[in-house]
């Protein structure tokens, strides 16, 4: 699977992770990246910490960083870009995913083009 963190990404969480490590002893803690339904076209990025991988979950590593990848989301996924970008009005984690045919204004939700648009809560979505 081709997901992508910038360093500039890696950097944020894996401090985002080190100031979270006190609530929680984990050796499995990691980021969890999804799509869900949801936001105005369709779907919705989601990254959370998370202390435990799920049965389906994709594990991947970036930098020292630990990425649980959900196993239903990874056709919707490939060839993402994850970037943090910092500027005057807004920061935060900025998505580049070819596989999108449709993004809002904000960058946080995407209708898919083609095959990739199997919804991952849907009835025989693999």
């Amino acid at each position: 699977m081709a997901l992508t963190f910038t360093e500039k990404a890696v950097s944020r969480l894996g401090s985002f992770l080190e100031s979270d490590q006190a609530s929680s002893s984990s050796p499995q803690q990691g980021i969890r990246v999804s799509v869900i339904d949801g936001g105005c076209n369709g779907y919705e990025y989601s990254l959370s910490v998370s202390t435990t991988p799920k049965t389906d979950d994709l594990l991947l590593e970036n930098g020292g960083l630990r990425i649980y990848v959900d196993g239903k989301s990874v056709p919707l996924l490939e060839g993402v870009v994850i970037d943090y970008v910092e500027g005057l009005t807004q920061s935060g984690f900025k998505f580049s995913n070819p596989n999108a045919a449709e993004t809002c204004s904000c960058g946080k939700s995407f209708a898919a083009a083609g095959a990739a648009g199997c919804k991952p809560s849907a009835a025989g979505c693999s």
